[in-house]
């Protein structure tokens, strides 16, 4: 006789479904028993016979009683992501109606490691003043992780109580202003936040870290510029750990985010950074661009799959501690969707890191997958641009861009069961470019992991036409999947071959931090720019990182010319912008910055451009060429200036380099002389003014559609057949290498790495 005393109350109820003639589990539509368990925890059991349901009860009865309060879980992630994983999306206008939900109710030691390279918003502008690890996505998480039974025994408050306190929170961290306030009063004259509704000690608090904000001179400037209030408490609240001076050393910065989270109402230990020094991401596609910065990548439409990414440090990352303790002890490790490439990638590059969470053998290992593509990251499939993307190509990302890639970092992969959608939902979506990322199961599978769909999407948002996931809903398939861990299939042997464990996607440079580079382009502008539009061209650097400070070695001055001053002759272009050597200016047509600044953009770009060039011509002329009495076509002639009196940002060896990638042929007799021959009326665009349209369509192609017509090549497919096809190709190859390498110098030994 088999006793189930020695049988967890799981799998005694499993047992005991199973001797039932009618299979209680066949009930549930869903494939496998983890989808079905998980079924019946989100729906209940399904009609059936009265025995089937009491089974189906009895099995749902002991998951629910699975003790989880002191289960250890560590979350990876970034932005509304991770925060829906962990409370629900906390920038989500209705979150204060259902605050306390998701991971941090079900297990309360449950831990967050941040993402912190977004740069865009009220965080990129923290980033021109100060050297700080980006703050905007750890305030977000940080107010997602605020707990119930916290609040009620730290500040001996009611249920209802906490519920009124999480909304004031909301509303406060989420304050965005876009003026000077004059006092904290004049902060809220216009809002109505109820610090009366907060508990008089955390209100006490709060108020005092807003004194901080206006009365500490290393953050009252912060207020000249447009803000989200939660990370300027948060910066209060790290700053108040600094006695004097910017820089933030680990200890200090890992005490303000404990002692603000403490304040909230949230675990102290609830939110960490991945790192504690500044980072930024490059994004590499696979026509060889890389762009610089989180915020720019998710804007940059490059119409061309992304190929990997690479984490970029001013000075070698700092490892917390307390990250690698949180990994290592962890039972669960969870990675939140979010942006692929933006949120959970940069962190497990952190060899630290990833290597930790390999070497935690006893946890369970989740990845929550994305539910759609996100432009710009996922819309395009690296291997064929032309088809949709799968949960596969999610996973061969991961392991692309991850050194040592994927295995053993998660076993399972959860996923939204798309046929729970309602097919009108999908449609509507649809025709507004938004497609869902499939599970092909089998490939899945095949690679080594187990899919897992289930109904993990919130019904309220649904009415309202909104596919997202539900921080509750999700929480109780991760409770399920751990309850019944032990029946999960063991994986097969992966497909995936495997990286080199040894390549490094870490990228390290002893330069400038964000605020450092800012700074220091305030002050050269400064010098050089008699225009007026500082501000503007400010801004234009802070979108384009990858412009480095040395692009303005040869500018002198920037000025404005009037319409009917414009003397330029625009037979080669329309580019209302030039830099004449001459006298190392940049000349833009005023009436330009009356309008949209994309276009004062573009022509700035497009001189700035230029202007690397200098002044390194000694002659320019174009000599008509003759047959039989008539004009047949044209050379254009350039003249180098001797080496030593070149004054251009390069050497004479790139510059003959670039001049035969652009076609022009080196004369055998004299070195100095390169020529074009011009056929007939066909058009030509100068070696000085190509230079500055493909500066400005490197950074962004939205600013320069000529380049992208001449660049189309480097999109489509080649044939062999065809040499000139494939010598056509091969030199725009060469060239996007020459501005990658040579002109913005990302030349570091990772971006040859292949996996």
């Amino acid at each position: 006789m088999t006793h189930n005393i020695h049988l967890d109350p799981v799998t005694a109820s499993l047992k005991q479904l199973s001797s039932v003639r009618i299979e209680p589990l066949d009930l549930l539509p869903r494939r496998n028993l983890v989808e079905k368990l998980i079924e019946l925890m989100l729906s209940g059991p399904p009609p059936g016979p009265l025995a089937a349901a009491a089974g189906l009860e009895e099995v749902a009865g002991a998951i629910d009683t699975v003790d989880t309060g002191d289960l250890r879980v560590v979350v990876f992630g970034g932005g509304s992501g991770l925060s829906n994983v962990i409370g629900g999306d906390s920038r989500n206008p209705r979150w204060y109606r259902k605050p306390f939900a998701g991971l941090k109710e079900i297990f309360p030691k449950t831990s967050s490691i941040v993402c912190v390279t977004d740069d865009g918003g009220s965080t990129g502008e923290l980033l021109k003043d100060l050297p700080l690890v980006a703050i905007g996505d750890l305030r977000h998480v940080l107010l997602s992780s605020i707990r119930l039974a916290k609040l009620k025994t730290q500040y001996n408050i009611t249920g209802q109580e906490a519920v009124k306190a999480a909304g004031v929170l909301h509303s406060l961290l989420n304050f965005r202003f876009d003026k000077r306030p004059e006092s904290v009063n004049d902060l809220f004259i216009d809002r109505k936040i109820r610090f009366t509704d907060l508990p008089e000690k955390m209100a006490k608090s709060l108020l005092e870290l807003l004194e901080v904000i206006f009365f500490d001179l290393r953050l009252s400037r912060l207020l000249d510029r447009p803000h989200c209030l939660g990370n300027l408490l948060l910066v209060a609240a790290i700053y108040n750990q600094v006695k004097r001076g910017l820089d933030v050393d680990k200890e200090a910065l890992v005490s303000g985010i404990k002692k603000f989270a403490d304040l909230l109402g949230a675990n102290p230990e609830a939110v960490l950074p991945c790192v504690a020094n500044p980072a930024h991401l490059n994004i590499m596609y696979a026509n060889g661009i890389v762009v610089t910065g989180e915020d720019k990548s998710s804007k940059a439409q490059r119409d061309c799959p992304v190929d990997r990414v690479f984490v970029e440090f001013s000075s070698p990352p700092v490892i917390l501690p307390e990250a690698i303790t949180n990994i290592e002890q962890a039972d669960i490790i969870v990675f939140a969707p979010g942006s692929l490439y933006t949120s959970i990638i940069p962190i497990l590059q952190i060899p630290e890191l990833a290597e930790a969470v390999r070497a935690n053998r006893q946890a369970l290992k989740i990845l929550v997958a994305n539910l759609w593509i996100q432009r710009g990251e996922t819309d395009l499939v690296r291997d064929d641009p032309r088809r949709r993307f799968y949960v596969s190509d999610l996973i061969k990302a991961y392991h692309r861009n991850i050194p040592g890639g994927v295995k053993e970092l998660f076993e399972q992969v959860l996923l939204l069961g798309l046929q729970d959608i309602p097919g009108n939902i999908l449609q509507s979506y649809a025709v507004e470019g938004k497609m869902p990322i499939y599970l092909d199961r089998g490939k899945v599978w095949q690679m080594g992991f187990a899919p897992i769909e289930a109904k993990i999407f919130s019904e309220p948002a649904l009415h309202d036409r909104l596919v997202q996931h539900d921080a509750a809903a999700l929480a109780q398939a991760v409770k399920t999947i751990w309850a019944v861990r032990y029946h999960i299939p063991r994986e097969v042997e992966s497909s995936l071959t495997s990286p080199h464990k040894s390549a490094s996607l870490i990228i390290q440079h002893n330069h400038y931090t964000p605020s450092q580079r800012f700074i220091a382009l305030k002050y050269k502008l400064k010098e050089i720019d008699h225009s007026g539009l500082s501000n503007r061209f400010e801004e234009i650097f802070w979108r384009h990182q990858d412009i480095r400070i040395d692009h303005l070695n040869r500018v002198k001055n920037i000025k404005l010319v009037s319409r009917d001053d414009w003397r330029r002759n625009q037979s080669w272009d329309k580019i209302y912008s030039y830099y004449n050597p001459e006298d190392s200016t940049i000349y833009i047509r005023q009436d330009l910055c009356d309008k949209e600044s994309a276009r004062l953009e573009t022509s700035f770009l497009v001189a700035l451009g230029q202007s690397l060039l200098g002044d390194y011509t000694a002659e320019k002329k174009m000599i008509p060429v003759e047959h039989q009495g008539e004009t047949v076509g044209r050379i254009f002639q350039l003249t180098l200036r001797e080496n030593c009196r070149q004054v251009s940002y390069f050497s004479f060896a790139a510059i003959s380099h670039y001049l035969k990638l652009v076609r022009m042929n080196q004369s055998a007799k004299n070195k100095n002389i390169y020529t074009r021959l011009i056929n007939g009326a066909e058009g030509f665009t100068p070696p000085g003014l190509l230079m500055g349209l493909v500066y400005a369509w490197y950074l962004d192609n939205r600013l320069a559609p000529f380049v992208e017509y001449k660049m189309a090549i480097v999109k489509n497919d080649t044939s062999d057949l065809v040499q000139e096809q494939v010598k056509m190709l091969n030199r725009r190859l060469d060239l996007i290498n020459f501005f990658r390498k040579i002109v913005f110098r990302h030349n570091s030994s990772v971006y040859k790495q292949e996996n």
